[in-house]
């Protein structure tokens, strides 16, 4: 059996989380971002997260960084403070084996802490493995938007699952 240890993320980790996200980004349609994602600017979005003090979380299986969760503000304005949006990659070698469902346990065991309200998952669609993870956790579907971008020549679907945290 592996071992599995959860941190904080650091900037120092910026290099192996690119390595994981930009996969998706340059072979799926799960991030609809278009171009890889530099090290520098990976390091700075960590830090975006730890400034707004919210959580961003590794997973090491075997001491190697295997995925990453975070939660972001989900809007700016005041009223939705107790609101995030969260987001979970892994690498994909270690897809399908409960990882995602560790490490993104891990997240909402620390927002529920923080005492929020409602966690909000944007998922593009069609995407069976975030669905059946958010599900999973609780998640339940609210929201589903059609063709509402386009990646590699193709319009996309995005649906949203929130989970209220109990608050």
């Amino acid at each position: 059996m592996p071992s599995t240890r959860i941190r904080p993320a650091s900037p120092l980790d910026a290099a192996r989380i690119c390595a994981i996200y930009n996969h998706y980004v340059t072979t799926t349609t799960v991030s609809f971002e278009e171009e890889p994602v530099g090290e520098r600017e990976m390091a700075q979005r960590i830090a975006d997260v730890a400034a707004a003090g919210l959580p961003w979380l590794v997973l090491e299986v075997d001491g190697e960084l295997a995925g990453y969760a975070y939660a972001t503000k989900w809007r700016v304005r005041p009223a939705y403070r107790h609101s995030v949006e969260s987001s979970v990659y892994l690498d994909r070698a270690c897809a399908g084996r409960g990882y995602g469902r560790l490490l993104y346990g891990a997240l909402l065991d620390i927002l529920r802490a923080r005492e929020l309200h409602l966690v909000i998952g944007g998922i593009a669609l069609p995407n069976e493995a975030s669905v059946g993870l958010h599900e999973a956790l609780g998640f339940r579907k609210v929201a589903h938007f059609s063709e509402v971008g386009q990646k590699f020549g193709r319009w996309l679907d995005v649906g949203y699952w929130e989970l209220k945290l109990g608050q």
